[in-house]
């Protein structure tokens, strides 16, 4: 009971860090299609952590398993749907949001092994005083790349903070 407890807390704070200020949701969208839309995605997360970040995944990994959360949302944001959930696909900041977050939870609580990155938000760039890109605009190939330039300005950064991984730098700047 404790671990389910806690799964479901983590799940839902994953769900309202990479959705509450992303505008996702269709308008006229039944809690019920949302609840299968976010049901779906844990699904594939839990895949994700227990079939390959019980131990060290590699950045083009990873890269590929964000890009996987963007497919796996396609079908909710199907335009010839009137009963659609999504206003459309997922982008790349929302997807990585969604996964470098549940990430960080379980692996603080010891569950999955170090992750490559940290969830990209504006706060985070603001600490470590670079350029803001809104995450939730990450679009596309423009959107990855992007990312790719906050987590490589991250890592230069990183003797700075005294930190091996940009993981434990993102957990000692929000201290």
């Amino acid at each position: 009971m404790k671990n389910s407890f806690i799964e479901r807390e983590i799940w839902m704070l994953t769900r309202l860090g990479a959705f509450q200020r992303s505008g996702i949701y269709n308008l006229n969208v039944t809690e019920k299609k949302k609840r299968e839309f976010t049901d779906e995605l844990k699904i594939h997360l839990n895949d994700l952590i227990i079939n390959q970040y019980s131990k060290v995944v590699s950045e083009e990994k990873h890269i590929e398993n964000i890009e996987s959360i963007i497919k796996k949302s396609k079908r909710f944001s199907d335009f010839q749907d009137v009963n659609r959930v999504l206003k459309k696909e997922l982008n790349f900041g929302i997807a990585q949001k969604l996964l470098n977050l549940y990430l960080k939870y379980h692996w603080c609580l010891g569950k999955v092994e170090l992750p490559p990155h940290f969830p990209v938000d504006r706060i985070l760039q603001e600490k470590l005083q670079l350029k803001i890109i809104p995450w939730t605009k990450m679009e596309g190939e423009k959107g990855k790349e992007d990312y790719l330039k906050i987590i490589a300005k991250a890592k230069d950064k990183l003797k700075d903070f005294d930190c091996d991984s940009i993981a434990e730098l993102e957990l000692k700047i929000f201290k």
